[in-house]
């Protein structure tokens, strides 16, 4: 017998694991993959989720742990891009000032140089101001407890508000990180531990791989508390997370983390959308934050000047958009995350996986 829905929403949000006792059957999630529904999912009054404004930025809910954080997060990928740590620190601590609050990191990029020029910007009382996350890529329990701890130590602090398992794009991934031995077993007692507050994943490849992650989660009666994946223009047209994966969040209050909204400048190479209407896009969709790169001033009042003029799209914005976008998009050419191995960095480095 298959969870409710209505069951499976009365787990505990602290530590996403669903009360004991609830046993989720194999097909649990087929029915909230249904079609016939997104516009009711992804109507104006999602969109808004609350939202409120501060200053330069607007602020809205990460799920169902009530957290507030800024509906632009800052990429931490591209943070490590920089040609000086004291460039990245004024950058990222300019970017908190005028209200980021969201810092996205993961322990692989630049080989750990993003953690540690993010760990001395959060120095001065910094660290207190923001929500921060990183991810790992280790799927067994001894290399992610070592990436948690390196993690830790690099970023200069005693906790992580989010943790997540990053790019899990292959169909076995799930079932390795929930493995007696898996990464998931490391998570969990590093959250117990004090060391991290939540538990989400992240993946660009293909929404198959996200339902089957989710599916395998409830198997174990496990709920994520954030999910983090490609929200664009483009992906709305080919192999769609908006469409797939993007229901079922909302539907389970799980926090959604849109990335790739730009698609690392790619859409932008179609000339069909500016770089503010992507970031628009993404933010009319119920995403919790927008996670773009910002290696620059210039981009870093983009991110701002997207904030301070978004409006919730109505339908006939939304279709116009589609529409000059749907045969760009077609078979993916400007998704190369999805369809080339060009993003996967784990399979550039297998070694990480453990």
């Amino acid at each position: 017998m298959g969870i409710s829905r209505r069951e499976l929403l009365k787990v505990t949000s602290a530590s996403g694991l669903v009360a004991a006792g609830l046993a989720a059957s194999e097909g649990f999630f087929k029915p909230l993959l249904a079609q016939d529904e997104p516009n009711q999912v992804l109507a104006q009054s999602e969109v808004a989720q609350a939202q409120t404004r501060s200053g330069e930025m607007s602020y809205r809910t990460l799920g169902r742990t009530g957290e507030r954080v800024s509906a632009i997060g800052l990429g931490g990928h591209h943070i490590g891009r920089l040609r000086e740590e004291q460039d990245s620190i004024k950058l990222i601590r300019s970017a908190i000032d005028r209200g980021i609050n969201f810092m996205d990191n993961s322990w692989d990029y630049h080989n750990g140089r993003s953690h540690r020029w993010m760990g001395a910007a959060l120095k001065d009382g910094y660290r207190q101001k923001v929500f921060l996350m990183t991810k790992i890529d280790g799927r067994t329990k001894g290399a992610a407890m070592m990436q948690i701890d390196e993690s830790l130590k690099a970023l200069q602090t005693d906790r992580i508000d989010l943790m997540q398992h990053h790019e899990i794009i292959r169909m076995e991934d799930p079932d390795r990180i929930f493995a007696p031995g898996g990464a998931m077993e490391a998570v969990v007692e590093a959250q117990k531990a004090g060391k991290i507050r939540y538990i989400g994943f992240t993946g660009h490849k293909d929404p198959l791989v996200h339902l089957r992650v989710m599916e395998i989660a409830a198997q174990n009666n496990f709920r994520f508390d954030a999910v983090q994946m490609p929200l664009n223009v483009m992906d709305a047209h080919f192999r769609s997370f908006e469409q797939q994966v993007l229901p079922m969040l909302l539907k389970n209050q799980i926090g959604v983390l849109g990335m790739k909204s730009m698609g690392d400048s790619y859409v932008l190479r179609s000339n069909t959308v500016s770089a503010i209407e992507c970031l628009h896009y993404a933010m009319n969709l119920p995403t919790s934050v927008v996670i773009t790169g910002i290696d620059s001033m210039q981009l870093l009042d983009q991110a701002f000047e997207a904030a301070r003029t978004f409006k919730p799209m109505d339908e006939a914005q939304v279709a116009a958009m589609m529409n000059r976008t749907r045969a760009t998009a077609a078979k993916g050419q400007y998704e190369l995350y999805k369809t080339t191995n060009q993003f996967d960095s784990t399979a550039m480095n297998p070694s990480w996986l453990g």
